[in-house]
């Protein structure tokens, strides 16, 4: 890859490789945009097949992050870490206790949090030397476990979906198919259920299906039926790149509307889903329940003044239904212009705000 070509395309802001021979920290820090404020995103750690590739994710994840924290209307830019390595193996403390120092020699430019192959114990750690991490035990202030809140930023998003598809953000006798029931979605269908919705699910581990069917009544079928069966709502909560060629076909929902990260497998793919006239509400909108409590923690967390920020995820997913109208658009595509019309809003006004200081210097 060439990285300055690749960093000036979409406009990133830094990089920061980061080593540390003792522990064998390998890791990369991107800050893509820190228009809204500093970049918040959380802490990657995989086993890369090149460092090319370990390059390449931490720039497509650092902006996603922008646009996932502008959409959700946080004061916090876009940016992410990938540390390099097995995390079932390559884990120790002076490891993550170095990554700190590096995070804290940002001074406040990136704030990081848990992520895949990370946990709270990985973040407490990274604690000891900076306050610029989220995601940490309760007893330090934390949020705790964000799958609930994301679950509920899930169901409100799916409401407004609902109300763009059927005229009524009333779910009480929609039939919801459910693809993966993890911690997230067990608590989505949990609220659901509540409301008086049909469900449907499907998982592959044969424990979390049985949870559901249980507990809420839900219907399971085959992993790889779940695409077709009759639904007003697909929520998919699983795997990424689920709306492709070989599934979009079998669709018979009016409304996609789940957790799942990267749910396009191609951009082309939410061009037909449009064209069908399914509402899509885009997964960056819908599913940040998890960042905006995790942003909470930086004023010192309060669950009720989180929470009902989350419940903003409905009007969020609504503004992207209305751009969408106004401009022609498939939603994925009204998402990000509506988080690039926020951030070019800052840009406008600090852009001003220096003229203006500037003028009043030489009058000086």
């Amino acid at each position: 890859m060439e990285l300055f070509k690749d960093m000036e395309f979409h406009d990133y802001e830094q990089v920061v490789v980061c080593q540390d021979k003792l522990s064998g920290l390998k890791a990369i820090i991107a800050i893509h945009d820190t228009t809204l404020g500093p970049a918040l995103g959380g802490t990657r750690m995989w086993m890369y097949d090149t460092e090319a590739d370990a390059f390449e994710d931490a720039l497509r994840l650092a902006r996603g992050m922008t646009y996932k924290n502008a959409a959700a209307g946080l004061n916090l830019g876009g940016g992410k870490t990938v540390i390099i390595g097995d995390p079932r193996k390559d884990k120790n403390e002076e490891m993550f206790r170095a990554f700190g120092r590096y995070i804290q020699g940002l001074n406040g430019r990136y704030i990081t949090a848990e992520d895949v192959g990370t946990t709270v114990q990985d973040m407490d750690i990274i604690h000891d030397e900076t306050d610029y991490v989220t995601g940490i035990s309760p007893a330090f202030g934390s949020s705790g476990n964000p799958s609930p809140v994301t679950a509920y930023g899930v169901y409100v998003g799916m409401k407004a979906a609902a109300k763009e598809a059927f005229g009524t953000d009333d779910l009480a006798g929609k039939t919801v198919a459910v693809q993966g029931v993890g911690n997230v979605s067990y608590n989505l269908c949990r609220h659901l259920h509540e409301e008086g919705a049909n469900l449907i699910v499907t998982d592959i581990h044969k424990e979390s299906v049985e949870r559901a069917v249980n507990d809420f009544g839900a219907k399971a079928v085959d992993v790889n039926d779940i695409y077709g069966v009759d639904c007003d709502i697909f929520a998919p909560c699983a795997l990424g790149a689920i709306i492709n060629d070989q599934t979009i076909p079998q669709l018979r929902a009016k409304v996609i509307a789940g957790a799942a990260n990267n749910q396009l497998k191609e951009e082309r793919h939410g061009n037909l889903i449009h064209e069908m006239g399914i509402a899509y509400a885009p997964d960056y909108v819908i599913n940040a329940g998890g960042v905006i409590n995790v942003a909470d923690e930086l004023n010192g967390y309060n669950r009720d003044r989180a929470m009902k920020k989350v419940e903003g995820i409905y009007d969020n997913v609504a503004k992207v239904f209305e751009i969408a109208k106004r401009d022609h658009l498939p939603t994925y595509k009204a998402a990000d212009r509506m988080a690039e019309e926020r951030i070019e809003r800052m840009r406008r006004s600090r852009r001003q705000f220096l003229q203006n200081g500037h003028s009043i210097i030489s009058r000086r």
